[in-house]
């Protein structure tokens, strides 16, 4: 009787062994789902090992209540990858295995009972001029840049199911179920194709020359073109027959990029994965690149882990945001994951950035990977203007500085548009006594609650508590309850009274929660004419707004002075991607900082020299102060309800002897001390040597594993941390 090793999605760094029933009129394979019984529970796991014998008596071993697969579920690279992953964060291997499938999988359904529903225009929707309804006419106008699309792409776009149900009635689009699964036998076809310029042609060569495993940094400031650089190294690609996966950090921005790519090739199948995809749209997605139906997948970080059939090429936007970081379970960084993957299968990996990651960026200077540079804007030869306004003495009004009203102004009169970028929603972060000091904390934080006009709301934006102001001080019962400091929802109040004949956007996580509500805001945005752009880091990632040439940001000494060693390089990455909205269609922009340091040496090597040398000169700090990437680091967190508690755990874990080759810093509070009521303490693991600090973390699991404390509290091992909150 063989037995099989089964991965099951259980808190417990082990498998379990299960006897295979007898006869079986297949055989079995690893990466099949099968169906067991675990602790007087039906649970769906997968096959990771076959084997003839077991460490436990055999005759105490359960029998495999189904196998639910005919073929592996996971095919052999792809569970190599998850394996890989599991041990690298130090994750249990069946917990792993089940975040990379998806739902309806994990569920035991079968992986072809899916379908999708398409939409395209007709004869008479590609001749009709115009309609009286404007989403009407926004849809036909959507379909007839990016030929089929999918039912629920639309919706996502904004579009309401009547109207989609009016046009097909009119006949004017036709909704259907179809599929191509010959797409390679098809000549590519390749539209409005783009004249490179030399450092882009430079770029498309090298990429199209090589041959196997490479990895691409593709550094090219915001504007130099990188997206036609990925669209015509694509072309090779999809030429051979092989397919292509393109991660995005937001789903904003997946809808403007799939456009993009739908236009540069109509007649190749290209499909979408991020989290508001349905169900049968995952599974279906899922399956298509599994049996090489779709040429391009566009997604989010989860997507690294889809199966492809022929993945000929790996392309990462944006590779320094954060978002590629999960931030809780599987702790991984799809980039990572990404370079892992291409070296596995020996295919091309490309990461674009205007402001690289400071590890990318080093695995390039010592030649790990390829750097690639586009120095030159492709719209514009000429650079964008900074200035810094000191506001030291300086008179302002709702944050915004009159020499920053005066730029808006002088802008608006041109016919442009102005981007004001404040980090930090609502209407001000707290509320103040303006007699004793009282501030409207969270009661179940560690930070204030911030006040929220529009809603009448105090909201903690960490614990999610909300409640009405107060009308009187709690404290003294003073009713000079009033609001300390700016958020965007204060500063569009300001600018609508400043210029009241002006349209206003605000983009941030309050005006855009409603589903389609971003990509309508995108739209209106692309409306010739004066306008204000009001915002949060949403505005920042990769949104091209050809008229805006002001940029104003504001409090950037906020990120200046912090206790992470990462903050002035996710401060310089901001201020480099926010500022690159400005001039994108010929016109040199302006870009205003608003500062009371404008001495600062980082704010003066930014705008005097740009991030590369920004980037280079962190690059030495880091390696003078040992922080990675010159060395390698995790954070090991817990948290409970009782302090006493997490740092009795925290404690039992530093050994008495200093440890070679490892450095612990601990236990510390978290930068934030309470969340939801609690509290949170930290470790930090740090070594000069990957091997040891992942040998030293392995041990660390394993003792916890029979640790009776550890039950008590909530634990976590990040890997390579990005926030060290």
């Amino acid at each position: 009787m063989k037995i099989v090793a089964v991965a099951l999605k259980v808190p417990l760094h082990k498998t379990f062994d299960y006897l295979l029933p007898d006869p079986l009129p297949f055989s079995v394979k690893l990466g099949m789902r099968v169906e067991v019984n675990f602790a007087r529970q039906k649970k769906v796991g997968i096959i990771v090992e076959i084997k003839n014998d077991s460490d436990f008596d055999i005759k105490k071993l359960k029998k495999i209540d189904n196998i639910l697969d005919l073929n592996p579920i996971l095919q052999p690279d792809l569970l190599v990858l998850l394996k890989f992953a599991a041990k690298y964060y130090c994750y249990p291997l069946g917990e792993t295995l089940q975040i990379a499938l998806p739902k309806l999988l994990r569920q035991g359904k079968s992986p072809d009972k899916t379908s999708i529903s398409y939409l395209e225009l007709t004869e008479q929707g590609l001749t009709s001029k115009s309609l009286k309804g404007k989403k009407q006419q926004a849809l036909l106008e959507q379909l007839k840049g990016s030929g089929k699309t999918p039912v629920t792409e639309l919706k996502a776009l904004g579009f309401a199911s009547q109207t989609l149900k009016s046009l097909i009635k009119n006949n004017l689009i036709r909704e259907f179920i179809e599929f191509d699964e010959q797409w390679q036998s098809r000549e590519l076809t390749v539209n409005n194709r783009l004249k490179l310029n030399d450092e882009q042609a430079i770029a498309c060569a090298a990429i199209n020359q090589n041959d196997g495993y490479k990895t691409f940094l593709l550094e090219g400031i915001t504007g130099s073109g990188k997206t036609e650089v990925y669209l015509q190294a694509l072309e090779n690609t999809l030429k051979h027959g092989q397919q292509a996966l393109v991660l995005v950090p937001e789903i904003g921005l997946t809808p403007q990029t799939v456009n993009r790519f739908r236009r540069r090739f109509p007649d190749t199948p290209i499909m979408l994965w991020h989290s508001a995809l349905t169900d049968n749209e995952r599974l279906q997605t899922w399956r298509f690149c599994e049996k090489g139906s779709c040429a391009i997948v566009i997604g989010t970080r989860s997507a690294i882990f889809i199966p492809f059939a022929k993945l000929g090429m790996i392309i990462v936007d944006e590779e320094h945001d954060a978002s590629f970081k999960q931030q809780d379970t599987l702790r991984y960084h799809a980039r990572d994951l990404a370079s892992f993957r291409a070296n596995q299968l020996q295919i091309p990996l490309i990461l674009g950035s205007a402001t690289p990651a400071l590890e990318t960026l080093h695995k390039a200077l010592i030649n790990k990977y390829q750097l690639l540079t586009l120095s030159k804007r492709a719209q514009t030869t000429t650079d964008n203007q900074y200035f810094l306004i000191d506001m030291k003495g300086q008179e302002e009004h709702a944050g915004i500085a009159e020499a920053s009203i005066g730029a808006i102004n002088q802008h608006l009169k041109k016919q442009k548009q102005v981007m004001v970028f404040l980090n930090r929603r609502g209407f001000s972060p707290t509320l103040i006594c303006h007699e004793c000091g009282w501030l409207s904390h969270c009661g179940r934080c560690s930070t204030n609650a911030t006040y929220h006009k529009s809603m009448q709301s105090l909201i903690c934006h960490h614990c999610g508590e909300q409640k009405p102001p107060p009308h009187q001080c709690p404290d003294c019962g003073s009713t000079q309850i009033v609001p300390a400091g700016k958020g965007t929802e204060q500063i569009e109040e300001f600018l609508h009274e400043q210029f009241p004949d002006i349209p206003i956007n605000r983009i941030d996580r309050e005006t855009t929660r409603k589903k389609g509500s971003l990509e309508q805001a995108l739209s209106e945005i692309n409306t010739p004419g004066p306008r204000i752009l009001v915002g949060t880091q949403m505005l920042a990632k990769g949104h091209h707004f050809p008229d805006v040439t002001l940029v104003i940001i504001l409090d950037v000494d906020s990120g200046l002075y912090s206790c992470d060693f990462r903050a002035t390089e996710h401060l310089a990455q901001l201020i480099t991607q926010v500022s690159g909205r400005a001039g994108r269609s010929g016109e040199a922009g302006q870009i205003l900082l608003q500062t009371h340091f404008p001495e600062h040496p980082l704010l003066q090597d930014l705008i005097n020299n740009g991030y590369q040398d920004f980037a280079r000169y962190a690059l030495s700090e880091r390696e003078i102060t040992d922080f990675p990437p010159y060395s390698s680091m995790a954070l090991f967190r817990a948290e409970a309800h009782s302090m006493q508690l997490v740092t009795s755990f925290l404690n039992l874990l530093i050994p008495e002897q200093p440890l070679h080759g490892i450095q612990l810093l601990g236990p510390i509070p978290a930068p934030l001390e309470k969340i939801a009521g609690k509290y949170r303490y930290q470790i930090h693991i740090q070594s000069n040597n990957r091997a040891t600090l992942h040998q030293y973390i392995s041990q660390l699991v394993d003792y916890l594993s029979t640790s009776k404390l550890a039950t008590k509290v909530k634990w976590s091992l990040d890997i390579d941390p990005i926030d060290m909150a």
